[in-house]
C-alpha cells in the first residue's frame, strides 16, 4: 500500500477504496449526491440516475436499490427511528421513505415552489419564504424534530416537530448574523443545529428555535456538514469549481476537501484540498 493511499492526518487517517461499490452493470449510475448509513450499517446512496437509491454492505457488495418520483436527488438523511428523508430539490420537495422505498410521506408541501422571488438559481434574488423553494439537506434530532435546509431558492431554515408539522421558520437572505447565501448543509449535534451556509463560506450554530450561537469561518464553501460522537465532518466545495457566473476563481483556490473538526473548533484533519479534482 502506497502512501498515496492514505488521506488524513493523526488519528484521523484513512485508506482509500477507490473502487469500493460494486455497482451491477445494468443500473444507470450517473452521480452519488448523497450518502446515509443505516443504522445496520447498510449504506444508501442517492444517485442522479435509475434507479435513485442504490444499497450496499459496508465492504462495497451491492445489495440492492430502488427508484423514486424524483424530479432532480439532492440530500439523503437517516432519522434515528430509521426512515429514509430524501430532498428532491426541483420537486420542490422532502419526502420521508421506509428503507424499502415506500413513501410515508412528504413533509410539508410538495411540487410547487414557495414564492421567494428568486430568478433561476441566483441566490442574490432570494426573499425569505415558507418551504419550499430548491430545497438542499435535511437533518433529524434525536426528539423527532427535523430541520430542512432550504437551500438554493430560499434562504431558510424550516423547523418541523415529530409530528411533521412546521413550527418556525428561521433564515432571510444575506451575510449578515444569522442569515443564508445558500444553507446547503445542516446536522443537528444535541441541542445545537449546524447549518453549512455555503456561499458565505461559513457553518452557523443555533439553538432548536433559531437562536445563533457561534460561527466558524475555517471553511471554503462548505456543502454538507455531518454531526457524530462529537466531532463535525464538513464536505467543502472550494473555491476552483461550481462558481456561479457572478463569482471569480481566486489566484490561489482551495480545491474541494474534507475537514473534520471537534466541538471546540480545533481542526483535527483536512482531506483534499488540491487543484486536482
Amino acid at each position: 500500500m502506497s502512501t498515496s493511499d492514505i488521506v488524513g492526518d493523526g488519528d484521523f487517517r484513512y485508506k482509500v477504496s477507490t473502487n469500493w461499490a460494486q455497482i451491477p452493470a445494468d443500473l444507470e449510475f450517473v452521480e452519488a449526491i448523497g450518502v446515509a448509513v443505516a443504522p445496520d450499517d447498510s449504506v444508501f446512496v442517492f444517485n442522479r440516475g435509475t434507479p435513485a437509491v442504490l444499497v450496499f454492505r459496508p465492504d462495497g457488495s451491492f445489495v440492492t436499490s430502488w427508484d423514486a418520483d424524483l424530479v432532480r436527488p439532492h440530500g439523503i438523511s437517516f432519522a434515528p427511528e430509521g426512515t429514509l428523508l430524501l430532498t428532491d430539490d426541483l420537486g420542490h420537495r422532502v419526502g420521508r421513505y421506509s428503507h424499502k422505498g415506500e413513501l410515508l410521506a412528504n413533509l410539508g408541501p410538495a411540487g410547487s415552489p414557495s414564492e421567494t422571488g428568486v430568478d433561476g438559481f441566483d441566490y442574490r434574488t432570494i426573499q425569505q419564504a415558507g418551504p419550499y423553494n430548491l430545497p438542499t439537506n435535511v437533518a433529524v434530532a434525536e426528539n423527532g424534530h427535523t430541520f430542512v435546509a432550504d437551500g438554493y431558492g430560499n434562504a431558510a431554515i424550516h423547523h418541523f416537530d415529530e409530528h411533521d408539522v412546521l413550527l418556525e421558520s428561521w433564515g432571510g437572505p444575506g451575510d449578515g448574523d444569522g442569515r443564508f447565501n445558500v444553507p446547503h448543509g445542516i446536522c443537528v449535534d444535541g441541542d445545537r443545529v449546524i447549518v453549512a451556509d455555503r456561499e458565505n463560506s461559513r457553518l452557523q450554530f443555533f439553538d432548536h428555535a433559531g437562536k445563533l450561537l457561534d460561527t466558524w469561518t475555517d471553511v471554503v464553501r462548505p456543502c454538507q456538514v455531518l454531526c457524530h460522537e462529537g466531532l463535525y465532518y464538513v464536505a467543502e466545495l472550494g473555491n476552483q469549481n461550481g462558481l456561479f457566473p457572478w463569482q471569480t476563481r481566486p489566484d490561489l483556490p482551495t480545491g474541494g476537501r474534507v475537514s473534520i473538526f471537534d466541538r471546540d473548533s480545533q481542526l483535527l484533519a483536512r482531506m483534499g484540498g488540491g487543484l486536482d479534482p
